[in-house]
């Protein structure tokens, strides 16, 4: 269910990107989101820029790669608690078929409660993967809405293509289309449940049709942001797999 809605909630915030677009950002913007949140990013990447001699594509590079800097520690404790869940996966399989075709009010709260037990007996949160994921959605859709609505990117150019205007040669599309795809690759189990496979397909597929339409800027983002979590989820990955060879070595190791 929680991957449900993960990709729902993805699904529908893509769709959403391309609304109130071209309103440009500044200090006299209302509103709570846009002046507690988009603004102080547009100010981080106008910001950047100078640093970096005005070059707003530089700016949205470095940015990105901070931003997500700043959130590996949340992206860390979403890993390990799905890792924790899915270590339990057999055990809370067993009890849902010891209650299965059994849909009384009484039957489901004591699945519910033996549910809970196995949870305080590994010391796990259910939704200690979901968490994390709220906490890094609104920083990420602030900086998303910043670079499509802060007037000097859309009027800097960078490499072939203006950041205000789509790639003419829809190189960058393609590519945010692909990474998309191994980014979510990678992030998962060898075991592929069925919504994660949907988000897989489908994801990169959204992403390239907005690319088509959408400012350049934006599919630089998703580029970056893209490479910046494949590598992040083979660190990850290689990392969970180190811990679970540590764990399964420390019985042997008493004996």
């Amino acid at each position: 269910m929680k991957r449900k809605w993960i990709l729902l909630i993805a699904l529908l915030m893509l769709v959403l990107t391309g609304c109130s677009m071209s309103e440009p950002i500044t200090s006299e913007s209302t509103g709570i989101w846009d002046h507690y949140f988009v603004y102080p990013m547009s100010v981080a990447l106008t910001t950047m820029a100078e640093w970096l001699g005005g070059n707003f594509g530089l700016s949205i590079i470095a940015v990105t790669i901070i931003i997500r800097l700043v959130l590996l520690p949340l992206i860390m404790k979403q890993q390990k608690s799905t890792m924790a869940m899915q270590a339990l996966r057999p055990e809370m399989e067993s009890i849902q078929k010891k209650y299965a075709g059994k849909k009384d009010p009484e039957s489901q709260q004591k699945m519910q409660k033996e549910m809970m037990g196995l949870y305080q007996k590994h010391q796990i949160n259910p939704l200690g993967g979901c968490l994390p994921i709220l906490f890094q959605f609104p920083i990420i859709m602030a900086f998303y809405y910043a670079i499509g609505r802060t007037t000097a990117i859309a009027e800097h150019s960078f490499l072939w293509f203006s950041l205000g205007q789509p790639d003419p040669y829809f190189i960058l599309p393609v590519v945010a289309a692909i990474t998309t795809f191994l980014q979510i690759r990678v992030s998962m189990t060898d075991e592929i449940q069925p919504p994660m496979k949907i988000m897989m397909n489908i994801m990169p597929v959204f992403v390239l049709i907005a690319g088509f339409t959408l400012p350049s800027a934006l599919a630089l983002y998703w580029v970056i942001g893209n490479l910046f979590g494949i590598v992040q989820g083979y660190y990850l990955k290689k990392r969970m797999e180190l811990l679970k060879s540590k764990d399964a070595a420390q019985p042997v190791a008493s004996k």
